[in-house]
């Protein structure tokens, strides 16, 4: 089977979708019964990528993916129409729920093209069970075009031996911008009296971060995440919203404690792995990073079991399914 698959979100950043595209294609391409073209175009900058949005994806692309078999769109960005059955993959719709989370392109491509994608699309792949109720329930696409394909994470660098920073201190993992809820876990970290250091690239919106306990450390490559983690009391993941959370799935790997959001994608990722907060409420967040820390070996344990049952082919694995799916 001949695959073209879009690896555009490969140039905008290392975050959590360029994880998974590396991860889906590494893994895909080391299977026999795959064929992968990788299909891209343009850069990193701004306005390049505005006209990725509105050009490549619904008229360059559907030409790059002739005399394939089936075109996976790695973003809900996809054209609405190819002349191969498309799969797309949904990491979250969040935009759809909170729209003023987000920058003003990405709400009008969201008001404009993205449920109609995801409508056209021939099979939808959400990257967790919480997703795919999300794309059932906003994106009204029926439950039987909806696969799912857990995401995973590099176990080749994320593992509990290794470097490890040093310091007391909570992690924070995430872009900066209002969803990843930044300044609430600024709030308890300085309620408990510790120090909370933050790895992530600069991103948009009123993200304060002004605190004498806060250090941003910016976007460190993954060996250095990997000892941040390993270094860490407990990584500290209160997002108001995420499709899956693969940093929570990165900490546990490493044997380090997770604080995370109840009722979201993380409580599916983590299980009974982690310590599960409210992420509107600053004490609970607080109360949930000191009940980590009365639990550390036994959250550590219980993490690296629950993570090991994520992996890349395992993931690959649903992927040629639904492309299967997709093509019958």
């Amino acid at each position: 089977m001949k695959v073209g698959l879009d690896v555009a979100p490969l140039v905008l950043d290392n975050a959590g979708t360029a994880r998974y595209v590396r991860g889906v294609r590494d893994a895909l391409k080391a299977r026999g019964d795959v064929e992968v073209r990788e299909l891209t175009w343009g850069g990193p900058g701004r306005r390049t990528a505005a006209l990725r949005d509105v050009a490549w994806y619904p008229l360059g692309l559907p030409l790059q993916a002739r005399r394939l078999d089936v075109l996976h769109c790695t973003t809900f960005r996809a054209p609405l129409r190819a002349p191969v059955p498309v799969v797309v993959t949904v990491h979250d719709l969040a935009i759809v729920r909170h729209p003023e989370l987000f920058t003003a392109w990405t709400r009008l491509y969201a008001r404009t093209l993205l449920l109609p994608v995801l409508r056209a699309a021939d099979r939808v792949l959400a990257v967790s069970q919480f997703t795919k109720r999300e794309v059932v329930e906003l994106a009204g696409v029926r439950e039987e075009r909806v696969d799912v394909a857990h995401n995973a994470a590099s176990t080749e660098v994320f593992r509990p031996e290794g470097p490890a920073a040093t310091g007391d201190y909570v992690l924070a993992v995430g872009t900066l911008e209002p969803r990843k809820n930044l300044p609430r876990l600024v709030e308890a970290t300085g309620r408990l009296g510790l120090e909370l250091r933050i790895a992530g690239a600069r991103g948009w919106g009123d993200v304060s971060l002004d605190a004498a306990h806060v250090t941003w450390l910016g976007r460190p490559d993954d060996e250095e995440l990997a000892a941040l983690m390993r270094g860490a009391l407990c990584l500290a993941y209160p997002s108001l919203w995420e499709g899956f959370g693969i940093p929570v799935l990165e900490a546990m790997l490493c044997g380090t404690p997770v604080v995370t959001s109840a009722g979201s994608a993380m409580e599916e990722v983590a299980a009974d792995a982690a310590e599960l907060v409210d992420p509107h409420d600053v004490a609970s967040i607080a109360a949930g990073i000191e009940r980590a820390l009365g639990r550390r070996d036994e959250l550590r344990a219980a993490g690296l079991a629950r993570a090991r049952r994520f992996s890349w082919e395992a993931t690959a694995e649903a992927t040629v399914q639904t492309y299967r799916r997709a093509a019958a």
